[in-house]
């Protein structure tokens, strides 16, 4: 099974409407095991932002499935902008993760430019990713929405990969922040 995942980064100090509460992370972490394993995943395609993005990764390595990270943009300007920028202390796991995908051959810098649009673009790239890596190895793909089920508007990329999944007949799943 190939996953393309898209979902929560931890909530921001003071977050007004809580999506992904730092202290949730240990029970998402043991979701996103669960989640993972039940399906046999074999490759998550995902990002690397704080919070579920690194959660999954973490888990999928622990499953010993294949990792393909997809940047919008420099890891390091990335790793700024939507790694370190919230609290939880995620910047040694990117780090590792990135390191990991690179010397696998398994990290892609869209090298796009540091727009918000350039995020949607990544998502859509992670769904053609793990439709693209499916036909390959003759697998199945799944997308995973690690969040907590609310919309954030029009501009919703957890949304958005949900919907694209859903109308090219794939398989989606959900996967509980809160």
């Amino acid at each position: 099974m190939v996953v393309a995942l898209s979902g929560r980064r931890i909530d921001a100090p003071n977050a007004a409407h809580p999506a992904f509460p730092l202290e949730n992370i240990d029970a998402v972490r043991g979701r996103l095991l669960r989640a993972l394993d039940d399906l046999a995943a074999t490759i998550l395609v995902c990002s690397a932002a704080c919070g579920a993005d690194l959660l999954a990764l973490e888990a999928a390595e622990t499953l010993g499935a294949r990792r393909r990270i997809v940047l919008p943009f420099d890891p390091e300007v990335f790793r700024e902008t939507s790694v370190v920028d919230r609290p939880g202390g995620w910047g040694s796991a990117f780090d590792r993760c990135v390191r990991a995908a690179g010397t696998s051959g398994d990290l892609v810098n869209l090298a796009l430019p540091q727009v918000e649009e350039s995020y949607a673009q990544a998502n859509a790239f992670i769904l053609e990713e793990a439709v693209r890596l499916a036909g390959a190895t003759r697998d199945r793909v799944t997308a995973m929405l690690v969040w907590d089920g609310v919309a954030k508007g029009e501009a919703d990329h957890t949304v958005w990969l949900g919907n694209a999944a859903r109308a090219q007949r794939l398989n989606v799943i959900d996967v509980s922040t809160l």
